[in-house]
Formats: C-alpha cells, sequence, structure tokens
C-alpha cells in the first residue's frame, strides 16, 4: 500500500544521513494529508462491511425463526387483507372515509327532505277494475306467497298525474289553491269530449313495478294534458315539481319498494310469468269524475285510499245522468212500499170490522175481505 511505501523511503532516507533528512521531512509533510483522508476512506469501508455482515446473520437468524412458525408459508396479504397497510394510511383513509360518510348522509338528507310527498291522483272506483286487480293480485300469491306484501291494497289504486313537494302546511294552502284553481281549464278541456280511461294489458318497470296498463286510445294524452295543466298553475304559484320526466300514465298494483325485505328472501325482481295469462286481459273503464291531491306520509282513510288535501269534481253534466236514473228508481220503490203499505193497512182495517160482526160466517168474512182488496189493487193500477 501507499503508507507503507512511504514509511519504507523515510526509513531508507533516516540511514543515508543527515544530507537527505530535510528532503524527506518536506515530502513527507506534502503527503501526511493525503494519508489521512485515505485512511478515513478504509475506516468507513471497514465499517460498512462489518455493519453489513450483521444485518446478514440478523436477517438470516430471523428467516430461521419465521420459518418454524405455522404461517411462515401463508400469504400475510392475502390473510390479513387491510391490515398489512401502514397505520399512517389506514388512519388517514379511515378519516377521509368518515368525512365522506358525512358528506354522503347530508346529501342523503337533503335528498329526502326534497323528495315529493304530495301527488294529483285519479282514484280508480270501478268495480270491474279493482275486481279483476284483486283476482290477479290472488293468482300471483298463490304462485309465490312471498309477495303478498308487495300488492297495493284496492282502495289505493290510482293514477299518479303529478309528484310535488310541500315543506309546510303554508305550502300545502299555496297548493290546495293552485289545484282548485286548474278546475275551469280541466273541464273545459273535457267539456266536448268525456275522458274514459280504458285498461287492458300488463307492463313493468325493470321488473320492479308491474302495472296494469291504459288501452291504446287518444286518453293518454288527455291525461298528460291534464297533468300541464296543473303544472302550469303550480309553477306560476312558486311550486315546483317533483318531477320533471315524460308523464306515463299506468295503474300500478304491484311493487318491489312495498315491502324491502323481500331482497332479504331471495327476491329481486318480479319473474313476469306470474302474470302470463293477465298480459292481454281487459280490466274495465274508468270515467273521470273526481280529482284529488292527495299526501304520500299523511295516514290514510279507512277504505285504503290516500289522505286527501283538496278534491274537485269534473264532468258534472253527464255524471248527472245516472244520478237521475238512481232516483227515477227510488221513487218508484217509494210508491210500490207506499201501496203495500195502504193495502195491508186497508185489510187489517176489513178483518176488525168484520170480528166485531157475529152474524156473518168466517168463510163470508174472508170472501169478503180478499173481494175488497182485489178492488182496491185495481184502483190502484187504474
Amino acid at each position: 500500500m501507499e503508507s507503507q511505501r512511504l514509511e519504507e523511503e523515510g526509513a531508507a532516507a533516516a540511514e543515508e544521513g543527515p544530507g537527505g533528512s530535510g528532503a524527506l521531512s518536506s515530502e513527507t509533510s506534502r503527503l501526511q494529508p493525503q494519508t489521512d483522508g485515505q485512511h478515513r476512506v478504509e475506516r468507513k469501508k471497514k465499517q460498512k462491511r462489518k455493519r453489513k455482515k450483521e444485518l446478514c446473520s440478523l436477517d438470516d437468524s430471523m428467516r430461521c425463526l419465521m420459518m418454524e412458525m405455522p404461517f411462515a408459508k401463508a400469504d400475510i396479504e392475502t390473510e390479513f387483507g387491510d391490515n398489512c397497510t401502514p397505520k399512517s394510511n389506514v388512519k388517514r383513509k379511515r378519516t377521509t372515509g368518515m368525512e365522506n360518510e358525512g358528506e354522503d348522509l347530508i346529501k342523503k338528507k337533503k335528498e329526502n327532505q326534497n323528495r315529493p310527498n304530495h301527488f294529483i291522483s285519479l282514484p280508480i272506483t270501478n268495480p270491474k277494475i279493482t275486481g279483476d286487480i284483486k283476482a290477479l293480485q290472488d293468482t300471483i300469491i298463490k304462485k309465490d306467497r312471498r309477495l303478498s306484501k308487495a300488492m297495493v291494497r284496492h282502495g289505493s289504486l290510482h293514477i299518479t298525474l303529478l309528484v310535488v313537494y310541500l315543506s309546510s302546511k303554508e305550502a300545502i294552502d299555496k297548493a290546495v289553491g293552485a289545484f282548485l284553481e286548474s278546475k275551469d281549464l280541466i273541464e273545459e278541456l273535457l267539456r266536448e269530449k268525456p275522458l274514459d280511461v280504458s285498461f287492458q294489458g300488463i307492463d313493468h318497470f325493470r321488473n320492479q313495478v308491474v302495472f296494469v296498463k291504459l288501452a291504446e286510445s287518444d286518453h293518454e294524452t288527455t291525461l298528460v294534458k291534464i297533468s300541464e295543466i296543473v303544472k302550469k298553475i303550480f309553477k306560476e304559484n312558486g311550486i315546483l315539481p317533483g318531477d320533471d320526466r315524460p308523464l306515463k300514465p299506468h295503474l300500478t298494483f304491484m311493487k318491489m319498494s312495498k315491502s324491502p325485505n323481500l331482497r332479504k328472501q331471495g327476491v329481486k325482481r318480479i319473474d313476469p310469468a306470474l302474470y302470463e295469462n293477465f298480459k292481454s286481459h281487459y280490466f274495465g273503464d274508468e270515467l273521470l269524475t273526481r280529482l284529488d291531491l292527495c299526501s304520500m306520509i299523511k295516514k290514510k282513510q279507512p277504505n285504503g285510499y290516500y289522505h286527501c288535501e283538496s278534491s274537485f269534481t269534473v264532468g258534472e253534466k253527464r255524471g248527472a245522468e245516472p244520478d237521475d236514473a238512481e232516483l227515477l228508481n227510488l221513487s218508484k220503490r217509494l210508491v210500490e212500499n207506499a201501496v203495500l203499505k195502504a193495502v195491508q193497512q186497508y185489510l187489517e182495517e176489513t178483518q176488525n170490522k168484520n170480528r166485531q160482526t157475529d152474524c156473518e160466517s168466517p168463510v163470508k168474512t174472508e170472501e169478503a175481505t180478499i173481494g175488497n182488496s182485489k178492488e182496491f189493487e185495481n184502483n190502484i193500477s187504474e
């Protein structure tokens, strides 16, 4: 090495005598800083090699210890999943998750607050329609009893024309005023042609909601026009509709959302095969005579229909014809009852008179009574 060579040269110069001592000392002083620096580098290299050997030996010993453990060959990431991530990252993700969860809750709360809670309803009251739907529901329940809780009650059957969100009593009162304001325009629309809605066939929304369809006609267009009239007046009064999607009138009779537990029971969709036999069935007609502003959240009426904030009738002229016929039948029944009561009273009076007369035989009394009653009936019929 260089240091050893310098030492040997220094020793040789000392042996040469005092004449060479000055040159040697100057050379040695010049090379001394370089020698010290090289010594430091060598020492650092030796220390690194030593530490490396110690770490290798420690690593080997730890590896040997791990091999003796029962889970030595297990995949830590597979076994423990997210537990193998550094604690700092876990804490950061957890904090971010809590923040996201809070934001989601706030967002859902806002959505729930603005979710529609009132709607404009065309109630279904025709017994043929409700009876046929009841038969359809019974057929489906026989095939799958789990769907019994997904059925819509007969008293709740209706067509939804518009949904709105009303946040307070003041908003409800404003909506009632706007709803009643639309009556004249709707009656004017129906003046030339009253609306008699026909129902035929069945359809569904993504196998989650099943409904009876409107028969192909211009009735659907008329219902859409009625919805637009109410929507326009609501907007003019500062009431925004809860859904801007185009209206598709339909009569819902079952839906998955009525029973959230169905998914837990393994029912994720309503199989169309359950109502295959009713797909082209004719359910009947419903004459539009009334519209209601109903609440989705208030307690329903005893008959199963929704709580009504307000209602009005339409098509009164046509609706009065069955009432007149009913009054005529009622008057006929009243006259018949009056005649029967008069005959009975006459017979009773005749019998009482005959009992007071002892001279006449029972046979003659009965014959006289019968003859008198026939004579009275003939007079009444004339």
